[in-house]
């Protein structure tokens, strides 16, 4: 090599070193597409099921043949639901985890979440310390079940001010929403407590939420809300204003189709709006006049729209279907959202 040509060689490497070391510096990584990165790194689309579309409410709900019946259909994933506060000491054994650990490896089945329900974290909207501090305590103990079980997310469903209430029928104060066959004179109604303040209930909900993500980064997990009626969180656009608050990478979205479109919201504008922050999701049909979930392929349910905006939007996860019970065959249901999904996602 004649000197003028290593001389050339030296100059080539000292520019490279210099564009390398330049490079992010001129073009921070947001520039150059991170967002891009970090989604193309994700995995695809994968298809759930939640083990209470086999199994019961009440508690200690054992998901041990559910588990078994997801698997043998042949899903990717599978939800899994703390039902009761007592539940996490006597139900959520080390044994119990361990026994259900391998029968999900055995049918190569990932947990996508485990949710807490209501009476597990319904504290967490209340303006009393104690049993708000009583409702973080069951989070932290429901976030070393998720770690046990091998998942990376704790879900709960939003709950509602404690100074709501419903009628004495529906315990569950999301499920009352309409009034199927009503009585002359009869209004839909809902009791609220005198001096109910929500400004004071909303920024109460904002700080539990702080403490919740610190508990869930304290397991190495992330933290996903759903949204049912009449709760802090009924939409899109207010759990939106809740991440513009905390503003945490590890708090997330778990967008439910039915109850968007209970709320008259189109589910594929809602995955638009919450894009970045969505976790997880959930599958569900509906009746024409938006109030009943109605067995999967029996609805309105534009699935087929809502898999389309989920590519769009770049969402790569589990699209897992929740299944009220109906009369009727819930498996023959489940194999019918496994063949349309499949066929959605590669692009049928």
């Amino acid at each position: 090599m004649s000197e003028s040509t290593r001389e050339l060689t030296r100059r080539s490497a000292l520019k490279n070193g210099f564009v390398a070391a330049i490079t992010p510096v001129l073009f921070p990584a947001s520039a150059l597409g991170q967002t891009a990165i970090a989604k193309a790194q994700r995995p695809e689309l994968r298809v759930g099921c939640l083990s209470w579309c086999f199994h019961s409410f009440d508690p200690g709900a054992d998901p041990e043949e559910a588990i078994e019946i997801i698997g043998s259909l042949g899903f990717e994933g599978v939800e899994l639901i703390v039902l009761a506060p007592d539940d996490l000491k006597t139900f959520w054994t080390d044994a119990k985890i361990d026994r259900l650990r391998a029968k999900l490896d055995r049918h190569k089945l990932h947990v996508a979440q485990v949710m807490l329900f209501q009476p597990v974290v319904e504290g967490l909207t209340s303006l009393d310390t104690k049993e708000r501090t009583k409702s973080l305590d069951n989070f932290a103990a429901g976030c070393r079940i998720v770690e046990k079980l091998g998942s990376k997310m704790v879900d709960i469903v939003a709950p509602w001010p404690r100074e709501l209430h419903g009628p004495s029928q529906p315990k569950y104060l999301p499920r009352y929403y309409d009034i199927e066959d009503p009585q002359p004179g009869q209004k839909f109604h809902i009791d609220l407590d005198p001096g109910f303040d929500w400004d004071r209930v909303w920024s109460t909900w904002i700080d539990t939420v702080r403490e919740c993500v610190r508990r869930a980064k304290d397991f190495g997990l992330r933290f996903s809300i759903e949204h049912h009626t009449h709760c802090v969180v009924p939409d899109a656009a207010s759990f939106l204003r809740l991440w513009d608050t905390v503003q945490d990478r590890h708090l997330g979205y778990s967008l439910d189709t039915g109850w968007t479109l209970i709320q008259r919201e189109y589910p594929p504008v809602a995955i638009h709006k919450v894009k970045e922050q969505l976790m997880n999701v959930h599958i569900r049909d509906i009746d024409g006049h938006m109030r009943k979930f109605v067995h999967f392929g029996q609805g309105v349910m534009d699935v087929k729209a809502v898999v389309e905006a989920l590519k769009q939007v770049g969402y790569r996860g589990f699209v897992s279907i929740e299944q009220d019970k109906h009369p009727g065959d819930m498996r023959q249901t489940c194999q019918r959202y496994l063949r349309a999904m499949r066929e959605y996602i590669s692009g049928g």
